[in-house]
């Protein structure tokens, strides 16, 4: 019998976990209210999306469709019905939602724990308004490591070095065959660790999603959701 301290400690855990997983949902289902009749949607990856597919489909909307960021993603939407359809079919989207693994309070977004980050970012430089879903945790005063990162199999200890304090996270691909690794060392001011990754050779794409992307964040807690306006220029 597991002692009574323990016990409470899992039972604190599982709590909280519930209580995210609410929160997530709540942030999904403002989010599928978005989305009307007849729009093209680009579709994140991750546990926040996996609340927002069936909410989409839920709506019953007409003329609807999505463009996956995954593998997961396309099958998981594809199960519930939803059209789902390649980017350069499409073209410009009407609006990209996708969760993320930090926000800070300038609007910096880490994302990419899922190894998706390049096609994430692609969907969401592709819409109109990219509307981003979490749960309050996930909001922070300054961005943390890790920075998840994609990169080029050939030379790729090379650019490892290049970049500093990173790792490769095992043998874990992006949905297009690129190596993911995650830099560990200082962030700083995201804008300068952002451009430099940009720079280096080797780099396919990295988390860090500036708040000019996005146009919404949908930030989930115990009171509510929380609307709070990106910095994305109007367009």
């Amino acid at each position: 019998m597991a002692a009574p301290r323990a016990t409470r400690q899992r039972q604190t855990s599982l709590t909280d976990e519930g209580e995210i997983a609410r929160h997530k949902r709540a942030a999904a289902l403002a989010a599928a209210e978005l989305i009307e009749d007849g729009m093209r949607v680009g579709l994140g990856t991750g546990t926040t999306v996996a609340y927002l597919l069936p909410a989409i489909a839920e709506r019953g909307l007409e003329g609807l469709c999505c463009v996956a960021t995954s593998p997961d993603t396309e099958r998981a939407a594809l199960a519930l019905g939803l059209t789902v359809r390649q980017l350069d079919e499409l073209g410009e989207l009407d609006i990209a939602i996708d969760g993320a693994d930090q926000i800070d309070a300038e609007g910096w977004l880490v994302k990419g724990g899922g190894g998706a980050h390049t096609r994430e970012k692609i969907v969401a430089s592709a819409a109109r308004r990219f509307v981003v879903i979490v749960s309050a945790e996930k909001s922070v005063p300054r961005l943390a490591p890790p920075v998840p990162l994609e990169l080029l199999a050939f030379g790729v200890q090379h650019t490892l070095a290049e970049i500093g304090d990173a790792r490769l996270r095992g043998t874990m691909t992006s949905p297009d065959g690129g190596l993911i690794a995650d830099y560990l060392g200082p962030i700083g001011h995201p804008r300068g660790l952002s451009a430099r990754l940009s720079a280096t050779a080797g780099v396919v794409e990295h988390g860090l999603f500036a708040p000019e992307m996005v146009s919404l964040m949908l930030i989930a807690g115990e009171h509510g959701v929380e609307r709070r306006a990106g910095a994305e220029p109007t367009r």
